[in-house]
């Protein structure tokens, strides 16, 4: 039963599989659930973090941060945040896509991109459609560190600062539930201070905010916008480990499945294999016994 036993071999490389796939399945539902938590307590901070700019740009404005100036350059600054690592469902995908329809508004537009990619899969992404890649950073872990964006991110950071950008964006994946993550592009600059006071009108607060600043206000304005900036860009990529884990899971869950139903229609061809071997061998007997 030379064909039986192909049956066989397949079966047993399809279990093989079925072992990772669940492996890799427990160990994304483990990963998930301390990067969900890593990403709501973070969400709190980032959000305090954007009303004080908010009040601040009310507060104070005689003096506009450089953050805030908008400039006339032919140049667009992006950040795509995606994962290291593949088998994730279609989440990378589904970033790139819309990554790939910005990109071409913008070369419509006569702008040029200068990109930061965070995480192997945009680096490569970036790097095969030829795109300028003027920082990366990678192998960042499980944990989202604030130290390992920075240097990247500042790179556009300082470009912005001397006019040479007229807008930096920041793709990444958000985190909605376990079973859904979607992909965003937002500005991170100039920072709209319209955009900021749509936010504190959408959380209630309509009050009239004033603060007595020490050493000077444009110290502290200096150092709060960097660390808003530094907070958006690190919850950005906190929603997207969150979303990873959970997709990945998610992924594997269906690959241990189909790998469960290809296993169970392989032993029913195997079964009609074999008892048609069977019936063909009891008719050859009865047929040689007849002639006998």
């Amino acid at each position: 039963m030379a064909v039986g036993k192909e049956i066989r071999v397949k079966i047993q490389s399809v279990e093989n599989t079925r072992k990772i796939t669940k492996a890799m399945q427990m160990v994304a539902a483990s990963k998930m659930r301390k990067a969900q938590d890593a990403m709501r307590a973070a969400r709190p901070y980032a959000e305090k973090v954007r009303n004080i700019a908010s009040h601040l740009s009310e507060a104070n404005p005689d003096y506009v941060h450089p953050f805030m100036r908008h400039h006339d350059a032919k140049k667009v600054g992006l950040v795509v945040v995606t994962t290291d690592k593949g088998l994730c469902g279609g989440m990378n995908t589904n970033v790139l896509r819309a990554v790939t329809t910005r990109l071409q508004e913008w070369q419509g537009a006569g702008l040029q991109v200068e990109a930061v990619a965070i995480g192997n899969k945009g680096l490569g992404f970036l790097t095969r459609i030829g795109a300028r890649v003027v920082a990366q950073a990678t192998q960042l872990g499980d944990v989202p560190r604030l130290e390992k964006l920075i240097g990247p991110v500042r790179t556009l950071l300082d470009m912005y600062e001397q006019g040479e950008l007229y807008a930096v964006y920041i793709a990444y994946t958000r985190f909605i539930n376990t079973m859904r993550q979607e992909s965003v592009i937002e500005q991170l600059m100039p920072l709209s201070s319209e955009l900021m006071q749509e936010e504190t009108r959408a959380s209630g607060n309509q009050l009239d905010w004033d603060y007595i600043y020490e050493p000077n206000a444009k110290s502290v304005i200096d150092d709060l916008l960097a660390r808003y900036v530094e907070a958006l860009v690190y919850q950005a990529l906190a929603e997207n480990m969150a979303s990873e884990q959970s997709a990945r899971m998610v992924a594997m869950k269906a690959a241990t499945d189909n790998a469960g139903n290809v296993i169970d229609e392989l032993r029913l061809i195997y079964n009609k294999t074999r008892q048609a071997a069977i019936t063909t061998e009891l008719t050859e007997i009865v047929a040689g016994a007849a002639a006998v």
